[in-house]
């Protein structure tokens, strides 16, 4: 059986103010819990269109008082921003606040640390800060005195005074790096064609298998581990329709997906092959043609999760419904004709 998610990046929106986005959000959220959609998972990005929801922790305490039965997390919080001891009592409350709802999912940040190096810091450490900062924030979660003595931090007995509701932990993520992913013992979610998912899915099964098996205590094990591909959906009555309103939409996302920079400034390109999959920068075309974005009618999503399904073997998939200029009304109706007119298939038996 296979379970449901949604990815969003809470892109800024130019017909509604602010205020109206969240609210909307937020009705987004309800309607999804209401639909059966298992997992919620939000970015965070800073200093770009591409996310003004960068404070994760606010705004997954209001998903959670209102929605029921949704999971959702931070996909990812970058943990080289964060300092561990505030994120462990972060993620306590809203695991409370949500009735043990919470995914936790951790990542480095933007390749080469640019994120970190925009705060001031030093992008050669972002590795490091990661590995560290897991350290800690695990330790943390999982013991009731944290100490610790690192490149970074130094904590003695720092009483944890507040602990997670879902116990000994809430479930980790980890995306991009299957390898990664599976070594830290954490669930799943990528990215790729079909015909490249099915090896990617049966190594990181593997993987997992061994890690949990070597059992270490200083990482989460989880049992039955989600991992699955995130795409961009767009649903309409028909294929025509789809299509010409997410060509559309892909070229408001492009221009949210690089960070602004001054007038005169230049950016680095990238390579041609790169380029080709990077959602900021590829065509519609491109992001067609390697299955990152998804647009039809109900059926021909429903034929394309048939191959995924059957050809990549995950058991889980996320879709982003709301990118680029689509608007709320839009990205509704979306999800609605996925939950009633697609879901329903792969749910059963």
């Amino acid at each position: 059986m296979l379970k449901f998610g949604i990815f969003d990046h809470v892109e800024q929106r130019t017909d509604v103010d602010l205020a109206q986005q969240f609210a909307e959000r937020l009705r987004f959220t309800e309607q999804a819990d209401k639909a059966g959609i298992y997992g919620y998972h939000v970015a965070e990005h800073h200093h770009s269109p591409l996310c003004v929801a960068p404070n994760q922790a606010i705004f997954l305490a209001a998903v959670a008082e209102r929605t029921t039965h949704l999971r959702f997390g931070p996909l990812v919080s970058v943990l080289p921003l964060h300092h561990p001891v505030r994120l462990i009592e972060e993620i306590c409350m809203i695991d409370q606040l949500s009735g043990g709802r919470y995914q936790i999912g951790v990542g480095r940040g933007t390749t080469g640390g640019a994120e970190w190096e925009m705060w001031g810091g030093d992008p050669e450490e972002t590795d490091a800060r990661f590995e560290e900062s897991f350290e800690v924030l695990f330790r943390g979660l999982t013991h009731e005195f944290l100490s610790h003595r690192g490149r970074f931090f130094e904590f003695e007995n720092l009483y944890m005074a507040l602990r997670p509701k879902q116990q000994p932990h809430p479930p980790f993520w980890y995306a991009g790096n299957p390898k990664r992913a599976a070594a830290w013992g954490m669930n799943f979610l990528g990215d790729a064609t079909i015909v490249r998912l099915g090896p990617i899915f049966e190594e990181y099964r593997s993987d997992i298998e061994a890690q949990r098996t070597a059992a270490d205590p200083d990482l989460p094990h989880e049992a039955e581990p989600l991992y699955g591909a995130m795409k961009h959906v767009y649903l309409a009555e028909s294929d025509a329709e789809a299509v010409e309103r997410a060509h559309q939409a892909l070229d408001v996302y492009r221009s949210h997906f690089a960070k602004p920079i001054p007038a005169g400034a230049a950016r680095t390109p990238l390579a041609a092959k790169e380029a080709a999959e990077n959602p900021g920068q590829a065509s519609f075309e491109q992001l067609v043609g390697v299955e990152h974005l998804i647009a039809g009618s109900p059926a021909t999503v429903r034929d394309f999760l048939a191959r995924y399904v059957r050809d990549a073997g995950a058991n889980y998939f996320v879709s982003s419904f709301q990118w680029g200029d689509l608007n709320h009304d839009e990205a509704s109706h979306s999800l609605d004709l996925f939950t009633s007119q697609v879901m329903p298939d792969f749910i059963t038996g």
